[in-house]
């Protein structure tokens, strides 16, 4: 009987996981399928491959600056992570491995700052870059991302298992502080790395609001203006917007599955 019900039991966690499976990759399949049919068929819920995929290219580059926005994404996200990761890695680096009595209370003011909406500090960001003639400019994208509270926290909580005596070591051997944390701190920490740049160009790729408000020219418009803007006349075709959306998702599909590996890694490490 016990057999029996542990079949039973495992059988029905197998089918919730299964219908959770499907559930979760749906929207992707129907996002395939819609690129590839027409705009009235992607309206009826068609739910197979059509022959359209051609005309919707076809459609995308003589509507739309497709390659421009999508190099406008790269460039920007890009820039955003690696400036990112180097400014937070030394500053959770920095919050774990040096002693210091107030370093406690600015983590505390760090975190009570996520607490803040984007909305609020909006207008005031728009006025500060409007007068340093930052706006319709790559810095002006990258510059309030650079540096957050969540990826500091994050390298700050995996530093937490950092060995200090390899740093001891280090400095015994004649290392500098910058080439301790280049040579041992960023080999060590690879995994967190690693799922830090994937969350960090997951937020740039898809970030929409700031964008929206400080790339005012056609010509630096990102891959979520793009689409959006794709949406905002009186008729929609839907084909050309599902193939523009399969062509935004694919670089965050592609970074997320070949660094699966680290991702997990990187959060587990963060959660120990």
């Amino acid at each position: 009987m016990e057999k029996k019900s542990l079949s039973v039991n495992l059988v029905l966690e197998y089918l919730f996981l299964i219908i959770v499976c499907l559930l979760s990759v749906f929207p992707f399949y129907w996002m395939l399928i819609g690129a590839t049919n027409k705009s009235a068929d992607v309206i009826t819920g068609k739910l197979t491959f059509g022959t359209n995929l051609i005309n919707n290219f076809k459609t995308m580059f003589a509507t739309v600056k497709i390659g421009q926005a999508f190099w406008n994404s790269i460039r920007t996200s890009v820039i955003q992570t690696v400036l990112s990761i180097i400014i937070c890695s030394m500053a959770g680096y920095g919050f774990q491995i040096y002693r210091d009595k107030g370093k406690d209370r600015l983590m505390k003011i760090l975190l009570l700052s996520m607490m803040i909406p984007f909305a609020s500090t909006m207008v005031p960001l728009f006025k500060l870059f409007s007068k340093v003639h930052l706006l319709n400019t790559t810095i002006g994208f990258v510059l309030p991302g650079i540096s957050t509270a969540f990826l500091i926290f994050f390298f700050r909580q995996n530093s937490v298992s950092f060995p200090l005596e390899t740093i001891q070591a280090a400095r015994v051997d004649g290392l500098n502080e910058f080439q301790i944390y280049l040579k041992v701190y960023v080999p060590i920490m690879a995994p967190t790395f690693a799922a830090a740049a994937i969350v960090t160009f997951m937020n740039a790729w898809n970030n929409y609001m700031w964008p929206l408000i400080v790339m005012q020219s056609q010509d630096m418009q990102t891959m979520p203006l793009l689409v959006t803007g794709l949406t905002a006349g009186y008729v929609t075709d839907y084909g050309l917007l599902m193939l523009s959306l399969t062509i935004m998702t694919l670089p965050t599909v592609i970074l997320f599955f070949t660094q699966q590996k680290h991702f997990i890694e990187g959060v587990t490490g963060s959660v120990k």
